[in-house]
């Protein structure tokens, strides 16, 4: 196709039609990653590049925009952003891309142009995680004080099973199993009404759930879950008035109770809860200690390594290669990954 024949369209519509197609293709999470890191897009061609069309783009254009995103464009500040950071938005962009070769409107190779940078190991990994020690007091409170609620359940499905936040949201009340001696959850793969898996199909599975975890899971549906159908008719397992659980409400769940003082700990800020502008709920993702459902999954993965569970059974059931399982989750130090090693020679 030469560039006489593409066909003109807006950045901010090109954005639309791409997210569009994501909400049948990818799970929500990558439409919301998208989302984000494209409106610095529509900003560059908008404030910057002078773009009024995609078909007007060219290799230079692209190299402008990275070089503007690499210095903190967009971003709070005016320092650069991290190379991961810019990794994942020039990864969009190069998703973008194709997307708009597809519908005619930039040449079919233009996504190569965009060069995204070399990351090292340590560049690849986030530092952020939750210690299982963290988590104890957390469900304990929850336990205690929030037994069988929404939050409560949302805590031991991510804490005792390891899912992600995908996996919860797309359960259905015929998904879980609550009677016998060998309660379990399994895990299905359904983008054409709205709870995609990650890893589509082969995310599929059956994981085995305690008696505790289904007593938990049992008394709130028999008491504070509503009894609600979702858009596609379909009944959930975790619920909220209008239909099945946002995953915002999800993040919401453990920002809110991994911070100290909400669970009757002191603040280790030194911050007075009463004037603290992160006991709010518009400031409580900005707390230092608040930590998201992917942290909690990193802390889960470590405390079962930490208990000689066996890296394939680990990464099996939280639907994940045991190379990321390495790399991603598993956040023991070297003095800890050689205690596991010393332990399982002994033993043996």
């Amino acid at each position: 196709m030469s560039d006489d024949d593409l066909i003109p369209i807006p950045p901010k519509e090109a954005v639309e039609l791409h997210l569009d197609k994501l909400q049948d293709t990818s799970a929500e999470w990558t439409e919301t990653s998208h989302r984000s890191h494209l409106r610095a897009w529509v900003e560059w061609c908008r404030e910057e590049g002078g773009i009024d069309s995609m078909d007007e783009l060219t290799g230079r254009d692209i190299y402008e925009f990275r070089r503007w995103r690499r210095d903190g464009g967009y971003s709070k500040g005016n320092d650069e952003i991290a190379p991961r950071t810019l990794h994942t938005a020039l990864s969009t962009v190069r998703a973008f891309l194709r997307t708009c070769a597809s519908i005619e409107a930039v040449p079919e190779d233009l996504y190569e142009r965009v060069q995204l940078p070399s990351l090292s190991r340590n560049e690849q990994i986030s530092d952020s995680w939750l210690p299982p020690e963290r988590v104890t007091p957390i469900l304990d409170y929850l336990d205690s004080y929030q037994y069988a609620s929404r939050d409560h359940v949302v805590w031991v499905l991510v804490w005792h099973t390891g899912a992600r936040l995908g996996g919860i949201r797309a359960l259905d009340l015929g998904d879980v199993e609550l009677e016998g001696s060998e309660p379990g959850l399994t895990y299905r793969h359904r983008p054409g009404t709205g709870t995609p898996l990650k890893n589509d199909d082969k995310g599929e599975r059956y994981n085995r759930i305690s008696r505790r975890v289904a007593t938990v899971l049992g008394d709130y549906i028999d008491g504070p879950r509503k009894d609600v159908v979702d858009d596609n008719g379909r009944r959930p397992l975790v619920t909220t008035e209008h239909g099945r659980i946002s995953p915002t409400c999800i993040r919401n769940a453990f920002y809110r109770w991994t911070r100290p003082c909400f669970v009757g700990e002191e603040c280790p800020h030194d911050e007075d809860p009463e004037t603290c502008e992160y006991t709010k709920y518009v400031g409580m993702t900005k707390c230092p200690s608040a930590r998201s459902p992917h942290d909690v999954r990193k802390g889960r993965v470590t405390k079962y390594r930490h208990d000689g569970v066996p890296r394939g059974v680990v990464a099996d059931r939280l639907d994940c290669s045991e190379e990321v399982l390495d790399m991603h989750y598993d956040r023991a130090n070297e003095r800890e990954k050689a205690d596991r090693r010393w332990k399982f020679i002994n033993d043996s």
